[in-house]
């Protein structure tokens, strides 16, 4: 479309565009924020020190645990509706080709994720499972924000016991391969195909559907108005209290619970299981005790909220800090610039994973490798944003998805 002439405005108007330009401004680089702290968090679970050291480090690092993985899915669904854009402007020829768009992205990102699950580094690569949610919630893309906080709760209600029980159907293994047979993905990428995206994988449909439609939600919220934010970081406390508190009690209010939760994770430290992986990362199908846990891997109920809350005061956070910053923004602006080329950041940190793994990876220590991934991370990404709007994936994948627009 070539420019169009418009009459001249108050500038009252003038000045509430503005306005809204800022805010949307602020809007995006709040997001990047949280988009460089998640990738922060994804370094410190792959590479960082293992918690067990202890202290105030160790917790650090269990934090960050499936947690930042979580905040990365909720951004996900938050830029999906970015990406589809305005409900009543992209209908009709419009709103097929930002379909289309979304559709390409998807299929690239899920095969850009095969292809780093054969660098067969001990990373569980989330990028296939992202490709997947993309095309599950882009149906919903048109509701409302109560609407899909709604959906986002009900599929975290639900979901997760669905979840246990094919996942105890399928727990010995023939059902699995026969299906697997059956399964042209699974043929061409050698994994459990469509199976292990919905069900038997390291972050199942099930259960992260509930994520990125909860990040569809808070990008329907009008979050120029200032009040929107706090509201944010309330809703995330009160639901990382729910889930976190919700499982301790009932693990120690259930009879047996503990005990059924240790002998179902193979002997795992059963007391932290509210809030930790040290019970095991790995879904556990040998006791119904498991779906009172919240540790961040566990895909429960309960660690679907907990993670959910975390997600949102964390982002809430960040939209805060953006706004209140002013001068100080520059202290920000390392983490902004990793965020806004998370995707290169992403994929750049599991080559970097899987060149330490073969000049020796295991000898390096822990802790200066995190700080190296992120000091490289950060000023990498300084340098890139001075020149170019987009990270090297990010136009890459907006070039691929330049065909949709012959759509009709």
């Amino acid at each position: 479309m070539g420019h169009v002439f418009a009459p001249a405005v108050p500038s009252a108007t003038i000045a509430g565009g503005t306005l809204r330009r800022a805010s949307s401004r602020g809007r995006m680089v709040g997001l990047d924020l949280a988009r460089g702290l998640a990738i922060m968090g994804m370094f410190a679970a792959h590479v960082g020190p293992d918690p067990s050291v202890g202290g105030p480090l160790g917790w650090a690092m269990e934090v960050a645990r499936g947690r930042s993985s979580a905040l990365f899915a909720l951004l996900a669904g938050f830029t999906l509706v970015l990406l589809m854009g305005r409900p009543r402007l992209h209908t009709g020829r419009r709103g097929r080709q930002a379909a289309g768009r979304v559709l390409i992205r998807a299929a690239l990102l899920m095969a850009l994720g095969y292809a780093l699950v054969l660098l067969d580094t001990d990373v569980d690569v989330i990028l296939p499972f992202y490709g997947l949610l993309f095309v599950l919630a882009l149906p919903l893309y048109r509701m409302s924000a109560r609407t899909l906080a709604l959906i986002a709760l009900s599929t975290a209600l639900v979901m997760p016991q669905v979840l246990y029980l094919l996942r105890v159907a399928l727990d010995g293994g023939g059902l699995a391969d026969a299906l697997a047979t059956l399964d042209p993905l699974a043929r061409i990428t050698g994994s459990d195909g469509f199976l292990g995206l919905f069900v038997t994988g390291e972050y199942p449909a099930l259960t992260w559907f509930s994520f990125i439609v909860a990040g569809m939600a808070v990008a329907r919220l009008d979050l120029s108005r200032r009040d929107v934010a706090p509201k944010l970081a309330i809703t995330g406390a009160v639901l990382a209290v729910i889930g976190y508190g919700g499982s301790w009690l009932a693990l120690h209010a259930v009879p047996g619970a503990l005990a059924g939760v240790s002998a179902a994770a193979g002997g795992g430290p059963a007391a932290s299981a509210w809030w930790s992986d040290a019970v095991g990362e790995e879904f556990a199908t040998g006791h119904p005790a498991w779906l009172l846990v919240a540790s961040p891997h566990s895909q429960t109920t309960w660690s679907v909220l907990g993670n959910t809350g975390v997600a949102l005061a964390v982002l809430a956070g960040c939209l805060i800090a953006v706004r209140i910053s002013g001068p100080r923004a520059r202290l920000l602006a390392p983490l902004v610039a990793v965020g806004s080329i998370s995707l290169t950041a992403y994929v750049a940190h599991i080559l970097a994973i899987r060149l330490l793994d073969a000049v020796g990876g295991e000898e390096w220590p822990a802790l200066p490798v995190l700080l190296g991934f992120a000091v490289a991370a950060m000023a990498a990404a300084v340098l890139w944003t001075r020149f170019f709007r987009r990270g090297p994936l990010e136009y890459l994948l907006h070039s691929a998805t330049k065909p949709a627009r012959s759509l009709m």
